[in-house]
């Protein structure tokens, strides 16, 4: 049998025979589609196991050279946002400054990909996202990489001025940054929900260093619901519009727009990415981590 590469290794020991059973589970997906993989009837363990060696398969994937070719090749056919922002972006920027600024992307999957006649900062904290982006985006794009705190978030808010659409998908410190970016008084805000936290008005405390993987090894603990974003945006003057088909992003415009506004109660959407890559549901998640910490945002 081959070996397993060390990428892939546990933190915990890992006892040979069930090492070697999921080095032949990972020789498999790269064969397979790995969603036929989970059983009708598998166990709440098994479920839990798979999950575990999808997220070595996807960080190995991640970490390969092969990601940045593989990336650029669809980049150059296309790329495409998770769900439908594109769409519900466009009926919402019709009358805004054509800027863009958007925290935490992908080259090929990111919400204000379609802005077509816009000029963009687009910033993260990975460097070979960076340089994927660098390769493939026009030149009214810039792409910079930096690792977002609240410290250096104030001069990221004002690279455009007036800003037209404000977009953070952070994976951690959400709240927390759009809570000091709402201040710049974007005409269009999109930010993504943790669909895991239901509609719990809390967030994750801020933390400069924060790494959800670490935080919690379901890589479910992150972000702010729905109803603490909607909360806080309702603060600064804005009102939720819209949310994204597949549950994630939620899209607010200022209180006087003629669009009405939304209560999260109605809006809210489960994850549909999340739940079918789990094989759970949002109140499965909430129940794996609603012992840690969180900030109530009322």
């Amino acid at each position: 049998m081959a070996k397993c590469p060390r990428s892939f290794l546990a933190r915990d020991p890992v006892e040979p025979n069930e090492l070697e059973r999921e080095c032949l589970t990972i020789t498999l997906a790269k064969r397979c589609c790995l969603p036929q993989m989970v059983a009708v009837n598998v166990g709440d363990r098994a479920r839990c196991k798979l999950m575990r060696i999808k997220s070595r398969l996807h960080a190995f994937l991640r970490a390969s050279p092969l990601r940045y070719y593989y990336h650029l090749i669809k980049g150059r056919i296309g790329g495409t946002p998770q769900s439908d922002e594109s769409e519900i972006l466009s009926r919402l920027v019709s009358q805004c400054p054509r800027t863009f600024l958007e925290f935490g992307f992908h080259p090929t999957e990111y919400n204000c990909i379609g802005l077509n006649d816009f000029h963009g900062l687009l910033v993260d904290g990975d460097p070979q996202t960076i340089r994927l982006a660098n390769a493939l985006l026009p030149k009214r794009i810039e792409a910079r990489q930096s690792f977002i705190t609240l410290d250096n978030i104030d001069s990221l808010g004002t690279h455009f001025s007036p800003l037209g659409v404000l977009s953070v998908d952070v994976d951690g410190n959400d709240y927390w940054f759009l809570k000091a970016l709402l201040p710049v008084r974007p005409t269009v805000v999109v930010a993504e929900y943790n669909a895991s936290f239901g509609l719990n008005p809390v967030t994750v405390p801020y933390d400069p260093a924060f790494d959800r993987m670490a935080k919690h090894d379901s890589g479910w603990y992150h972000g702010a619901s729905i109803t603490a974003l909607t909360n806080l945006c309702k603060t600064h003057g804005y009102k939720l519009v819209a949310v994204s088909a597949a549950g994630g992003n939620v899209f607010f415009l200022p209180e006087a727009s003629k669009l009405p506004g939304l209560d999260p109660v109605q809006a809210y959407r489960e994850s549909t990415l999340r739940n079918r890559w789990s094989g759970t549901t949002a109140r499965d998640q909430w129940e794996r981590i609603k012992h840690m910490p969180f900030v109530d945002a009322p």
